[in-house]
């Protein structure tokens, strides 16, 4: 495997485990997580969102990695299993995956730092000189090794990825004001009024939900904040703002090393925005380059054959236009526009799907129309069904976003699986 550029020494990189965060619901996402954790959901194609975060990892040169799950963690725990098994534990090496267990309380995790809290035992059995925090839902590529660099450099007790975002979005985030130095002055989890960015109005600096700790300050907060009943145990609500003014802690900016600008990244807990971050992948020239040969997205490689298209016939030609189709997909005389196709999907003929996310092992029948939509996983599209053409009858049937993506899963066709709480 490729590690990518690495920015500081190996010892310092050794010295460091990264904990990501994977046991979120994800409620927004509606019934694509009703089944399985946020991190485990397909991205992509061939992807699962925790991908990212884990080739992030490997790619920086860090390889000790604890993955903390909670949520319907079977399908993840699967992936990582099939997909990361990779390390060499006579080299230090590790991947590691570590289920919510009560070790030190008789409840589930209630926020992120008592998720790191709970497991503040295994953290010390490590004897790490650096934490690094992060979430497993985000679509993003990062050399943690450079933000690394940045905390040792500045001295800070604890680092922030941080990232400018429009204004319009900023209530969705933690937001701060830094210094000319970047450290931080004031911290505010999802503001109703966020503070606009003095030399760039319109844009908010928010946190990335990437965080580096040195490991004794990371233990005294988590053990303090433990004890503390009016706390709700986050690290954005609770913390960092009740450690800014005494202790040193850092905004680290993420930024395009080519152009200055912030870099991508997407938080993909709505379906809208969901939606908009795959159909953003059919671009020319997107802006999440999943050909980047320095810096891979490493996955679990099912063994499938190539895509095909078949049927050259006027009226029932198999073809896709501005898409991305990956392996084992047939396309039997249909018409592929502006859409992705994951892992092993079936289209047959006469049937057209335009701008439209379609996850894996879906077969779409005969005669269909399939318009700005995401259908789910597994997912058997009767011939002849219509779907994006009458907004009212999708409501019907199905879950439409706010920006009229529709969203179909397996959930809306089973009347058992659809009263199952």
């Amino acid at each position: 495997m490729s590690t990518g550029q690495s920015y500081i020494s190996t010892p310092f990189l050794t010295d460091t485990l990264a904990l990501i965060l994977a046991g979120g619901a994800g409620t927004r996402l509606k019934t694509l997580t009703r089944w399985q954790a946020k991190p485990a959901v397909s991205f992509g194609g061939k992807y699962r969102t925790i991908d990212f975060s884990l080739s992030n990892c490997v790619n920086s040169g860090m390889r000790k990695i604890s993955v903390l799950t909670q949520y319907k963690s079977q399908t993840l725990n699967t992936h990582i299993s099939r997909a990361w098994n990779i390390f060499h534990p006579g080299l230090g090496e590790f991947i590691e995956l570590i289920p919510a267990q009560q070790r030190v309380k008789d409840s589930w995790y209630t926020g992120t730092a008592d998720s790191v809290f709970q497991n503040i035992d295994i953290i010390r059995q490590h004897n790490p000189k650096y934490v690094l925090v992060l979430a497993g839902d985000h679509i993003y590529k990062m050399n943690y090794a450079k933000m690394l660099a940045h905390h040792i450099e500045t001295g800070a007790d604890m680092t922030v990825g941080s990232i400018e975002v429009p204004l319009k979005d900023a209530t969705e985030f933690g937001i701060m004001t830094v210094d000319d130095d970047w450290w931080i002055k004031e911290f505010s989890e999802k503001p109703a009024n966020p503070s606009s960015l003095s030399d760039r109005p319109g844009y908010a600096l928010a946190s990335m939900g990437i965080y580096i700790f040195n490991i004794e300050f990371l233990l005294d907060e988590i053990i303090s904040d433990s004890r503390n009943t009016n706390s709700s145990h986050d690290f954005g609500k609770d913390i960092i703002p009740c450690n800014i003014s005494d202790h040193r802690i850092s905004a680290y900016p993420f930024q395009d090393p080519e152009t200055n600008e912030a870099a991508y990244w997407k938080d993909v807990g709505t379906i809208d925005s969901y939606y908009r971050a795959n159909i953003e992948l059919m671009k020319v020239t997107p802006s999440l380059n999943l050909y980047d040969k320095q810096w891979p997205i490493w996955t679990y490689q099912r063994q499938l054959p190539p895509a095909k298209f078949v049927f050259d016939d006027d009226g029932r030609r198999g073809m896709a236009v501005d898409s991305m189709v990956s392996a084992g997909c047939i396309i039997s005389g249909a018409s592929i526009k502006h859409s992705l196709l994951s892992n092993n999907v079936r289209v047959h003929s006469f049937s057209t799907v335009e701008d439209s996310v379609i996850l894996p092992d879906v077969d779409i029948g005969r005669d269909c129309i399939i318009k700005n939509a995401i259908i789910g996983e597994g997912c058997h599209i009767a011939p002849g069904t219509v779907i994006g053409e009458n907004r009212e009858a999708d409501s019907r049937r199905f879950y439409v976003s706010d920006e009229g993506v529709i969203l179909v899963t397996n959930d809306m066709f089973d009347p058992v699986l659809n009263h199952v709480a």
